[in-house]
């Protein structure tokens, strides 16, 4: 095969799980003996190929086999029936970290992981300065690795890991690592490999992510191949698989955007007290929340609903108000609407507000933005805290009752 090349042919895998772990040997020997195994397929009969210096993106609900199936594209494991055959090296950022051993410092872990990855002692040496600076670790490297924290764990895990002289490089949720501009580094990193010929699997539930890096997105459902083609297509496709779930658990690896598409909330924006386009305000200022509600074809009316949350994700004000009276009639198809603040009624802090556009029970959601839009509010005088409290402070006066008391 040509080095960067893919093939996947009728690949499956199956696993055996059994209703219990077996934490002993006689556990293993006798219960084993009398509980059979259930058989769950993970990966079903999956064909496709992927070109040298391709970017190919693995998209999916929880348990569809996306995982398991990059683990069977770098070698991880092999398939139960089928084919995959890889050409060239494969540099797998699958689990960040493995192979790390606590006790030893973070230059030593450096040179283990190198050699976990096939990568010899002279080459580490020599790309040791530009991992370390990477991941942004100079002052804690000779220290032992079970002193980090989780994000410096997994920062340097990932800068081992892109530093492979690799033809295939294989992704799964890198973006979750570490703070907003170390995920920057890691996509500039991502495109610097594209740009030299690599070929790029990558799975994330970041659709903006998918359609940023790739040009091609593989859907998988149940473990079986789903769809095969154009990126917008597949995270559409992706999208309506999650329709009818109002809190779904692929929010916790990145997923921000989804819904059926029948109608979507467009050019969200935030303007100022002079209708400019703003992103930070002074507390108490006025604020206006502007938007447009867009149908593929006339639908009833619709419900909008809003959230503003803190950047701890903690909800402060929420609401949601039918279509109807906003003016959608039965062949509207664009709606312009905006939500006007008088006062911002929050102090000081980062906020970001969600939205949601679905039919008039609120069941079959359309269309759901967890970062429609965000903004940072500044504090004015002498308020502190997430929200303002209006209010008038005043003397009291002392009733004649009362002064006779006091006499």
């Amino acid at each position: 095969m040509k080095p960067g090349e893919i093939a996947v042919d009728h690949a499956s895998r199956r696993f055996k799980v059994y209703p219990r772990e077996a934490r002993r040997l006689k556990d293993l020997v006798v219960a084993r003996s009398r509980v059979r195994g259930e058989d769950v397929v993970a990966v079903r009969d999956v064909t496709f190929t992927v070109e040298p210096g391709s970017a190919v993106g693995l998209v999916g609900r929880n348990g569809s086999g996306k995982t398991t199936l990059l683990r069977l594209i770098s070698g991880i494991i092999k398939p139960s029936s089928g084919r995959v055959d890889v050409g060239g090296r494969v540099g797998s950022l699958l689990e960040l970290g493995a192979g790390f051993h606590p006790d030893l410092t973070g230059r030593e872990n450096v040179f283990l992981n190198g050699s976990i990855h096939g990568l010899k002692r002279a080459y580490v040496r020599e790309q040791l300065d530009e991992i370390v600076a990477f991941a942004g670790l100079e002052e804690f490297i000779d220290l032992p690795v079970r002193t980090y924290s989780s994000g410096m764990y997994m920062r340097l895990g990932f800068a081992i890991a892109a530093h492979i002289d690799a033809d295939v490089l294989l992704l799964d949720e890198v973006f979750a690592v570490g703070d907003e501009q170390f995920q920057r580094k890691c996509f500039g990193k991502i495109f610097e490999f594209k740009q030299r010929g690599g070929t790029i699997v990558f799975v994330s539930h970041d659709a903006a992510a998918v359609e940023r890096l790739c040009d091609r997105a593989v859907l998988l459902r149940g473990g079986a191949l789903e769809f095969d083609g154009p990126t917008h297509e597949a995270i559409v496709r992706y999208r309506r698989l999650l329709a009818d779930d109002l809190d779904p658990a692929e929010r916790g690896a990145g997923l921000k955007e989804w819904g059926t598409g029948e109608a979507r909330i467009d050019e969200v924006g935030l303007l100022g007290a002079s209708g400019e386009e703003r992103s930070q305000f002074l507390s108490g200022e006025p604020l206006t929340l502007r938007l447009r509600l867009v149908a593929e074809r006339p639908l009833p009316p619709p419900r909008l609903s809003y959230e503003v949350r803190d950047s701890s994700g903690l909800l402060l004000a929420g609401g949601a108000q039918s279509a109807a009276q906003l003016g959608w009639s039965e062949t509207t198809t664009v709606l312009p609407v905006r939500f006007e603040i008088d006062r911002l009624p929050f102090a000081d802090g980062r906020f970001h507000v969600r939205l949601g556009l679905s039919d008039e029970s609120g069941e079959h959601l359309y269309h759901w933005l967890d970062e429609a839009a965000a903004f940072v509010v500044y504090p004015a005088g002498d308020v502190s805290g997430a929200v303002r409290l209006e209010g008038r402070w005043s003397q009291e006066e002392i009733g004649a009752q009362a002064e006779r008391v006091a006499g």
